[in-house]
């Protein structure tokens, strides 16, 4: 079945009071904020029907809906505890019949990464629930993490999952019952799951910065292997970051 007959629909989840650094969709590089950066990387999927924003009912995430509305993109307000919640009642008011979650925090997310995600979850149809290349096994760098699901099993999970964690994260209830949902994994040719490209702290916004600066005013629509080929330039650059943890689900 091709995504022409379902619609795809990329969610990403912002909100301006992150915790380890307050405001990081705004900052900006090269005269746009990193949200932009992101935004205009998602809307690059062949594959994919709309792209949504969900953000939190907060006054200070007006901000996002200003540079949504900058873009043309949809927007979905909800509980900002809740991000389940928020991402099942987005999925509903845009009709989605695929869902791909992403995070706003990954401005170096690549579009034919997240196009390789949803053909598989395409092709692997209707017996499958759940695809990402971060959940299972990563092979990816930290900041390219796609989950594609359907409609159904969001559903499922908004009623079923009780745990704060599995409210806060979105996928946890889907990945972590392999007996109720069938899963797959899209890993990479090499496993390059060292590098970590999304943006928690100061070090990582350290590290985007000078990617960002180095790859996009000579192409603005650069990939995966650019980022790998300038850290090969810079190999110090790798190391900016390196000593970050990434904040543990449960």
């Amino acid at each position: 079945m091709s995504s022409a007959e379902r619609r795809v629909v990329i969610i990403t989840q912002a909100r301006m009071t992150s915790t380890r650094l307050p405001g990081k969709v705004a900052i900006e590089v090269l005269g746009k904020s990193l949200l932009e950066h992101h935004l205009e990387r998602l809307q690059r999927s062949r594959l994919m029907s709309q792209v949504v924003v969900a953000t939190t009912t907060n006054s200070s995430d007006d901000i996002i809906i200003n540079i949504c509305k900058g873009l043309g993109v949809a927007v979905y307000r909800g509980s900002e505890d809740d991000v389940l919640a928020r991402y099942f009642h987005a999925a509903t008011k845009f009709a989605a019949d695929i869902v791909v979650r992403v995070t706003s925090d990954c401005p170096l997310i690549d579009p034919a990464v997240i196009d390789k995600i949803i053909a598989r979850y395409l092709s692997l149809e209707p017996n499958i629930d759940y695809v990402s290349n971060c959940r299972l096994k990563q092979t990816y760098p930290r900041g390219l993490d796609t989950e594609v699901f359907g409609f159904s099993g969001l559903k499922t999970a908004h009623e079923q999952a009780r745990e704060p964690f599995e409210r806060e994260h979105v996928t946890p209830h889907l990945w972590q019952h392999p007996k109720q949902f069938m899963l797959s994994n899209v890993e990479h040719d090499v496993d390059i799951s060292r590098h970590r490209w999304t943006v928690d702290t100061p070090e990582d916004m350290d590290l985007i910065e000078r990617i960002l600066r180095a790859c996009y005013p000579s192409n603005p629509e650069f990939g995966l292997q650019d980022c790998i080929n300038v850290l090969r330039e810079n190999p110090a650059w790798e190391n900016i970051n390196k000593h970050i943890e990434q904040k543990k689900i449960q």
